[in-house]
């Protein structure tokens, strides 16, 4: 049995730049025990899947750990792959996720992702955050929905010179961390760090956007948030906030495509 398989730089406008995810299209779906094993051995932080359905396709996520709920650039990424490798001809196309209905549309080379927003929630910080984290945060806030803490500094510099204690954050697992603060030439900025995950440092994560868009929209008195990850890698996200929804535009790039044996 041959599976396809892509792996595209999400939020990224060239190689070697965003977010590495795999993508691998499926006439219909594996065990779960054989796709966790894929992305094992794919070793990326999230390998999508999707099976074709009536209105568009079944997609889930996987890390090389376990499946997770929501990812924005593995969302990102399949969405590249279905517009330009599956035919797909329409603008616009429909996801069905664990996190609800998903659609992208296409505009040229951008993908618009209609995300659920997702409200920062305050709270005390666990010590194995503060223990985790090089300098301490003005305030942490905590979203149960996607189980991510998030951590709020001062400047761009701060978030920049963060140095993680990875199995310090580990303990807070499931939950992963988000750095953030206000950019010195965009709206915001955050690092993202999931060891429970197998994830130490995500390049650039589009989930935490449904989160934070709404926090510094709220905190700008704006609607367009434009975002920078700033991984080594780093990547740029073009974010517009409405009601309960979050809109997450980004590009990507095809890096290579092949065939899995099993």
């Amino acid at each position: 049995m041959q599976v396809r398989l892509f792996q595209v730089d999400a939020f990224a406008g060239q190689v070697f730049q965003g977010n590495p995810a795999a993508v691998c299209p499926l006439h219909s779906w594996l065990d779960d025990s054989r796709l966790q094993a894929i992305a094992e051995e794919n070793n990326l932080s999230e390998t999508a899947f999707l099976v074709r359905n009536v209105k568009g396709f079944d997609l889930r996520w996987f890390t090389p750990r376990c499946e997770v709920g929501l990812c924005g650039h593995a969302t990102l990424a399949a969405a590249f792959v279905v517009f330009n490798e599956l035919n797909w001809e329409a603008r616009s196309l429909v996801f069905e996720s664990r996190s609800g209905t998903l659609e992208v549309k296409r505009d040229g080379d951008l993908f618009a992702m209609d995300f659920p927003a997702l409200k920062m929630v305050p709270c005390d910080a666990p010590s194995a955050l503060l223990s985790g984290l090089s300098s301490p945060p003005q305030a942490v806030f905590r979203v149960d929905a996607d189980q991510n803490y998030f951590a709020i500094y001062a400047s761009e510099a701060e978030v920049k010179a963060i140095r993680p204690n990875l199995p310090q954050l580990e303990q807070l697992h499931p939950y992963g961390v988000a750095v953030s603060a206000r950019g010195d030439n965009c709206d915001c900025v955050s690092r993202y760090f999931a060891p429970g995950y197998g994830i130490p440092e995500d390049p650039v994560t589009g989930s935490i956007h449904c989160a934070l868009v709404p926090y510094w929209a709220e905190r700008m008195n704006k609607r367009n948030i434009h975002a920078r990850q700033i991984s080594n890698r780093a990547g740029e996200l073009l974010c517009d906030v409405c009601d309960n929804r979050v809109q997450i535009c980004g590009r990507a790039v095809k890096y290579l495509e092949g065939s899995i044996f099993l």
